[in-house]
Parts: C-alpha cells; sequence; structure tokens
C-alpha cells in the first residue's frame, strides 16, 4: 500500500480535559448524503482510546510546508500535555477540537459508527463543518515511505 499516494492529515479531539493528535494518511470520503468521512486509527495508539471516549474529533489537511507537524504528532511516545504547544490552532466551533492553522482543509466530525478492522478501527464521522482557507497551496503526500508535494 506503499505505493498509494496519500494525502497527510492531522486528527485530533479533545477528552478528559486533554488534546489528542495524531498523523493519519488514511482519511477518506465516504459518502455525499449524508456528508461522512473515515479515518483509520491503531487500537494501540493513545488517541484511539480518546476519540472513541469524546465521540467528536477534527480533521486538519496539511499543506506542503507543515510537515514537521506531521512528523512530530506521527511521533510515538510524545508527551500527552503540551503536545500542541508546537503548533497554532483554533478550536473548531461545533466540538472544541483543536485545528490547525495553516491547513488546506479544516473538518469536524462526530462519530457515526466505529467498526473493528485487524490492529485498526475504522472511524465513521458525520461532518459538521468544513473549513476552506482562501488561498490554497501546495499538498502534504506521503508515498512508498517518504513525504512530497503535490500541487
Amino acid at each position: 500500500m506503499g505505493r498509494l499516494v496519500q494525502g497527510v492529515s492531522v486528527l485530533t479531539t479533545v477528552e478528559g480535559g486533554h488534546d489528542h493528535a495524531m498523523t493519519a494518511d488514511t482519511v477518506t470520503s465516504v459518502s455525499l448524503e449524508p456528508l461522512l468521512v473515515l479515518a483509520c486509527v491503531e487500537t494501540e495508539a493513545r488517541f484511539h482510546d480518546a476519540v472513541v471516549a469524546a465521540g467528536v474529533w477534527g480533521v486538519s489537511v496539511l499543506a506542503a510546508d507543515q510537515r514537521p507537524l506531521s512528523e512530530w504528532f506521527a511521533t510515538r511516545g510524545r508527551p500527552l500535555h503540551g503536545q500542541l504547544d508546537r503548533a497554532a490552532f483554533t478550536r473548531g466551533t461545533h466540538t472544541g477540537v483543536a485545528l490547525l492553522d495553516g491547513a488546506l482543509t479544516h473538518l469536524e466530525c462526530r462519530t457515526a459508527a466505529v467498526h473493528p478492522a485487524g490492529d485498526h478501527v475504522i472511524v465513521v464521522g458525520e461532518v459538521l463543518d468544513i473549513g476552506l482557507p482562501d488561498t490554497v497551496g501546495p499538498a502534504l503526500v506521503h508515498y512508498r515511505g517518504r513525504y512530497g508535494s503535490i500541487a
């Protein structure tokens, strides 16, 4: 699957008074009516328990210049407290989750279903809001284990 070009996003949620985030390259459109997306989350990841408990989550689709954020939120064992200190963000108006500034698109989602799938779960979310910036630059992508960009 490393030969499948994937856009890179950061998923966020807030649970128990703490922000949680993870890098994902498995965010996919599911349905237009109702508007649904999915994300795959490893069951062993700290983010898994938080997103399942919270029931709401955000997607920040990363721009090419946000690679350092992608790498940070993919780092295993990073501290829970203050993990968003490296990222400028605003809170979503519908969910309260962190949405990263400079992202190409933001989605705020409410969990509609969670499906076990091997060592991951598929989290399906109803899109509550979409944020589109006025200007859009190149997107950060992942291909064959490496980062790249596409305009």
